[in-house]
């Protein structure tokens, strides 16, 4: 199930610091690491689901929005602008992020290296998953 995972937050007035440690608040070891910026206004990111690969997805700065599309076609729009949330999103789960601010960063952390058999890039082809 797509959740927010709220990490640590120490507040200090030099500064905020907020870690993650696998087995405390994620889910998965990471195999793999990843960011996305510069993203042009009005450009999406993303546009496929994984067969067995899980996410995490946080907005390090700025912000943006990460849609859902469940195989109905109905969507749920999380909008991450605060370095202190995850965005947790299982295999088999389609999604795409828009929406971007200016100098806005996206971190991933992934639970394999990267594999281009494991993407779902077809929208069609994704819904038979849940046949």
């Amino acid at each position: 199930m797509v959740k927010i995972i709220e990490f640590p937050k120490i507040l200090d007035p030099r500064g905020n610091l907020t870690f993650l440690q696998y087995q405390d608040q994620l889910p998965f070891k990471i195999k793999r690491t990843f960011w996305t910026y510069d993203v042009p206004g009005g450009e999406h990111r993303g546009g496929h689901a994984y067969h067995q690969q899980e996410e995490v997805i946080i907005a390090l700065s700025g912000s943006f929005d990460v849609v859902i599309t469940n195989p109905d076609g109905s969507t749920k729009t999380y909008q991450l602008n605060r370095s202190y949330y995850g965005l947790y999103i299982p295999a088999l789960t389609w999604r795409h992020m828009e929406n971007f601010s200016t100098n806005s960063l996206s971190l991933h952390l992934s639970s394999m290296k990267f594999d281009e058999q494991d993407y779902e890039r077809n929208f069609e082809e994704f819904k038979t998953q849940f046949v």
